[in-house]
């Protein structure tokens, strides 16, 4: 199975707890609720600016995001 990629969010103490907080009165794990978050977003700049067209999206480079399948080479 192909893994996703993956991003490193920096954020404060507070800014975490909050988020914590949230995700634990939304009932959603943490990955999930950011999940939401950016989709939320995602669509709200797409109903005010206009949707993002498939040449837009094909355009954007996610090399440095993709996770790097792990080699099980052993050493001689």
């Amino acid at each position: 199975m192909k893994k996703q990629p993956e991003i490193t969010v920096h954020m404060s103490e507070d800014v975490l707890r909050q988020l914590l907080c949230l995700c634990e009165a939304e009932h959603r794990s943490v990955n999930n609720q950011i999940l939401l978050l950016v989709r939320n977003s995602i669509q709200y700049f797409e109903r005010s600016k206009g949707r993002f067209t498939k040449e837009q999206l094909a355009a954007v480079d996610i090399t440095p995001y993709e996770v790097k399948e792990e080699t099980d080479a052993k050493t001689e």
